[in-house]
């Protein structure tokens, strides 16, 4: 299979929820960017609003779409017969839907800054650091997404995990932020509140732990045939 066609088939097997979800809030943003005010928000929510879709919405559209990597292929005992591994297979595809959110993410911040909505923190950096205001948490739910998704061989359980952490972190988002510990890896300092200079630790602290959890993926989605049973459940 030629290069072009085996990324091809890589994108129809991400699915269309994984493609489509990314423009959509992109779609959104920008309706929110242009109307809001005339709509009745004060600055200041609009701002919010536009920033904590961009913080929590794509990381949790990243998340979700590589729980749902495994458990899309229909010949599972012929994945077993490819000279490049189950786990490359995944990679491409993993490849696929987080490079598309992040593409869809860049836009959006694109389009934040040109209409001034963007809003990061005091002693936040700006320039291309300030893009890891989205980028930290949506590496860090992707890592864990596919982690859970080798871990548990299924989409359900493993979607379950990533919407859990992200519902928990929102919910009990005081909790994190008053904790010297875990405010290190609170998804959404951005929008939430973080200590004063705490905000770039916070942000190199999720990806280093993203590292991790991506390693501990990689090491589970080695035994292939463990990994097919799962899905062929």
């Amino acid at each position: 299979m030629r290069p072009l066609d085996l990324w091809s088939h890589e994108i129809r097997r991400a699915g269309p929820a994984a493609l489509l979800a990314p423009p959509v809030l992109v779609v959104l943003i920008a309706l929110l960017a242009a109307f809001g005010t005339r709509l009745g928000s004060r600055e200041g929510n609009t701002a919010w609003f536009l920033m904590i879709a961009l913080e929590a919405g794509i990381p949790l559209v990243s998340g979700i779409a590589a729980a749902s990597l495994i458990g899309r292929d229909r010949a599972v005992e012929l994945q077993l017969t490819l000279p490049t591994g189950y786990r490359s297979t995944l990679l491409r595809r993993l490849a696929v839907t987080a490079g598309w959110s992040c593409l869809c993410a860049l836009a959006a911040s694109a389009l934040l800054i040109v209409t001034g909505w963007w809003d990061l923190p005091p002693g936040a950096p700006h320039g291309p650091a300030g893009q890891l205001a989205w980028l930290s948490p949506a590496l860090w739910l992707t890592a864990l997404g596919l982690l859970a998704a080798a871990a548990f061989r299924g989409t359900t359980a493993a979607a379950t995990v990533v919407a859990s952490v992200w519902v928990f972190e929102q919910v009990f988002s005081s909790v994190f932020r008053e904790s010297p510990v875990f405010r290190l890896l609170h998804l959404f300092a951005t929008t939430r509140g973080t200590a004063p200079g705490e905000w770039l630790p916070n942000r190199l602290t999720l990806l280093s732990t993203a590292l991790l959890l991506a390693a501990a993926a990689w090491l589970l989605l080695g035994d292939a045939e463990r990994t097919l049973e799962g899905e062929a459940k």
